[in-house]
């Protein structure tokens, strides 16, 4: 994630950061460029068309289609917005109950040993998580304290051996039954927040809707020279491709924006979430 002054407008404005739609898009607004020049120089001066032709009348399909495409980019760009912003409302859940978990454990005077294993288990589930939204293996160091198996739900092994520590804790009378009854509802959070990040991450918007978005705005810019080189002459060289930035720009934002849990410029900062619960719970039960 990238971390800005939201009042410095100059380094907006000015400054091209290596997340710019800028970046990605230059190569087609080039091309969208090119294409306007030879659209104009062809009705202007190979056809000469003039302004009674009714080529001039295809502007009123883009005064229709512009709403529409713009409600469309309205409705993208708030969807995935939604998805980014109930990620980091779970990312901000998963903190708040390991640190909570950790202070009830720290309470409980358990044995140094089972500290110790919390200590290492709870932060470990963060990083599991983690690597899990990402499609990568986690095992993490000392991993001897909790085993795990390859090609197993790694964050749902770690959250088993948490939970079978408590109930030997139980079995040995270290925990009384009422002190497991709360506890356990700490663990079930575990459970639920990595089952709604797995929602938001394997349910991407769909593709039909995804494919028709692209589709529209790529027919909606090749045709806006046709009916505007009348009005705009070859000014229509540059304004052509400024809109296709603008338009383009608004997909790939949502695009970039609705699986926040990656490593993309503006994801979620997922790894300095992980390392602050690992520093929390260390200070707690250190």
């Amino acid at each position: 994630m990238i971390n800005y002054n939201p009042k410095d407008w100059s380094t907006f404005i000015f400054h091209i950061h290596k997340s710019d739609t800028f970046r990605k898009l230059w190569p087609l607004m080039l091309a969208v460029a090119v294409f306007s020049g030879l659209v104009a120089f062809a009705e202007l001066n190979f056809f000469q068309l003039s302004k009674s032709s009714y080529v001039t009348n295809i502007g009123m399909m883009h005064s229709l289609l512009g709403f529409v495409l713009s409600m469309l980019l309205v409705f993208r760009t708030n969807t995935a917005y939604d998805r980014w912003w109930e990620g980091r409302k779970l990312l901000g859940s998963l903190t708040n109950v390991s640190r909570n978990l950790a202070m009830k454990i720290k309470a409980l005077k358990l044995t140094e040993e089972d500290v110790r294993f919390f200590e290492y288990g709870i932060p470990k589930y963060a990083f599991a998580l983690k690597e899990h939204l990402r499609e990568r293996m986690y095992f993490g160091k000392n991993s001897l304290l909790i085993e795990v198996e390859e090609g197993k739900h790694i964050p749902n092994q770690i959250a088993g051996s948490l939970i079978n520590r408590f109930y030997e804790s139980l079995e040995k009378g270290a925990i009384s039954q009422e002190q497991f009854i709360v506890l356990s509802s700490d663990f079930n959070q575990f459970t639920d927040i990595c089952g709604a990040c797995e929602r938001i991450k394997n349910t991407p918007i769909p593709y039909s809707y995804s494919a028709f978005i692209k589709k529209f705005i790529f027919i909606y810019v090749i045709t806006l020279p046709f009916g505007w080189v009348f009005s705009l002459g070859y000014f229509v060289v540059p304004i052509v491709p400024f809109i296709l930035y603008v338009l383009a720009s608004l997909e790939l934002i949502a695009e970039e924006i609705e699986n926040p849990f990656g490593e993309d410029a503006n994801d979620l900062p997922v790894d300095q979430i992980c390392n602050n619960i690992e520093k929390h719970v260390e200070e707690i039960l250190g």
